[in-house]
C-alpha cells in the first residue's frame, strides 16, 4: 500500500484525528504541516482543479480575520490560489493525496474512502 500524503498544520485537530485513524487502519501517513512547507504553485492548481472553491475554508479564523478587500479575491479562480499561496491556513483540513485520489476535509465519506 502506497503513502498516503496528508496535507494540514500540526495543530490541526482534524489533522490529528486523521493522522491517527489512518495509521491505526495501517495506513502509511506522510504528513506535511502546510504552514512549515508551503503548498508550491502547482500543488495548489492541483488542489482547486480537484477540490475546487470548497479547498478555501470561509468558516475558519483566518478567513474571519481578513479584510474584506482580501476576501473579494474568493471570487476569482486566480483569486483564490492567491489567498492559499499568501496564507496557507486558509486550505481545509485536512487533505489526503491517496495517488490520484484528492480528499479534503474528515468526514465519514473520506473516512469511508480510505478504510484500509
Amino acid at each position: 500500500m502506497a503513502a498516503l500524503i496528508l496535507l494540514g498544520l500540526g495543530t490541526c485537530d482534524s489533522c490529528r484525528k486523521a493522522r491517527t485513524t489512518l495509521a491505526k487502519s495501517g495506513h502509511d501517513v506522510e504528513f506535511r504541516d502546510v504552514r512549515a512547507a508551503p503548498l508550491e504553485s502547482a500543488e495548489i492548481d492541483r488542489l482547486l482543479e480537484h477540490i475546487g472553491p470548497e479547498l478555501v475554508n470561509r468558516r475558519s479564523t483566518t478567513w474571519r480575520q481578513l479584510p474584506p478587500d482580501e476576501q473579494a479575491e474568493f471570487d476569482t479562480p486566480k483569486g483564490r490560489k492567491g489567498l492559499l499561496a499568501k496564507h496557507s491556513a486558509l486550505m481545509k483540513r485536512p487533505v489526503i493525496l491517496d495517488g490520484e485520489k484528492v480528499l479534503a476535509g474528515w468526514k465519514p465519506e473520506e473516512m469511508a474512502s480510505l478504510s484500509g
